[in-house]
């Protein structure tokens, strides 16, 4: 029997945060294959994410706040296994998509280990530990949906696409960092978010978040588009206004830099961006 423990820190609601790749590069496709993008999408957020979840905090062993949970159990050797029988899960069903899928499913799976394992730990290198996140998140994610969900299985993708998505993951996960500065420091680890500091990491986003949209620009005015752009600026303004009322509260007192407002920040931005490329998947007129 599964512990509550073990459960809690698979962090399955989590995988809504990573959900806006799936459904970008999935609203991008010129004839999907249904039942490989639904066999793709449990593939990711009921496997492939949470076991990447469960390893971190069983290798990290947090007794503060952590993504998605104000109050984490403490891992158990079953978190261990489950997260591995995941990844195993997760490697056997991508043959069924493509040999090309497995390959780049099973890359993403090592490359998460070794941004955890305490005899690698790239997450303590900021600049190695953000670009191996920014890349498998964001780019890589976007080319294995858009290839799986194809009918064809192309590897024709568009590069504006794989830029953007790792410009709008680039852009937020700093500011998901930003409540755990003093915990990452007791555990040695250097965030990019740490290295930046509370002010710089707002910059930093504000600045990949302007690239990111730069390059949802010519995406969609290369394939003639524009409406599709105004939906995806329109329906995030809200969490732009968030983010940017927040900022100004961390610019007078950081303390306001803490667990609950980046939760929030996390919530609405996904939320947000979510609905944005739900509404290109379903309204493909557009």
């Amino acid at each position: 029997m599964l512990q509550r423990s073990t459960i809690q820190l698979l962090r399955f609601p989590f995988s809504f945060f990573l959900l806006p790749v799936y459904l970008f590069a999935l609203g991008l496709v010129p004839v999907i294959h249904s039942t490989d993008a639904w066999l793709i999408f449990f593939i990711l957020h009921l496997l492939v994410y949470p076991a990447s979840n469960g390893y971190n905090s069983y290798m990290d062993r947090d007794e503060g706040s952590i993504g998605g949970l104000a109050r984490p159990m403490q891992p158990t050797r079953q978190l261990f296994h489950i997260t591995v029988l995941m990844d195993i899960a997760a490697i056997a069903l991508s043959v069924f998509i493509s040999n090309l899928f497995a390959i780049g499913i099973t890359a993403y799976i090592l490359a998460s280990r070794a941004y955890s394992y305490r005899g690698i730990r790239l997450k303590q290198y900021p600049i190695m530990g953000y670009c191996t996140v920014v890349f498998f998140q964001g780019c890589a994610t976007f080319f294995l949906v858009y290839h799986g969900g194809s009918m064809d299985k192309t590897t024709n993708v568009p590069l504006a696409g794989v830029l953007a998505a790792g410009l709008l993951i680039g852009a937020f996960y700093p500011i998901t960092q930003i409540y755990q500065h003093e915990a990452d420091k007791k555990d040695g680890v250097t965030t990019i978010s740490r290295l930046l500091g509370y002010r710089g990491t707002f910059i930093f986003t504000a600045i990949l978040y302007l690239a990111a949209m730069l390059a949802l620009s010519w995406l969609f005015f290369q394939r003639e588009q524009p409406m599709k752009l105004m939906v995806i600026a329109t329906v995030m303004l809200p969490a732009l206004v968030y983010f940017f009322v927040w900022a100004k509260g961390v610019w007078s007192n950081i303390s306001v830099a803490d667990f609950t407002h980046t939760m929030r920040m996390n919530l609405l931005a996904s939320l947000c961006s979510n609905l944005a490329f739900l509404i290109i998947l379903t309204g493909r007129w557009i």
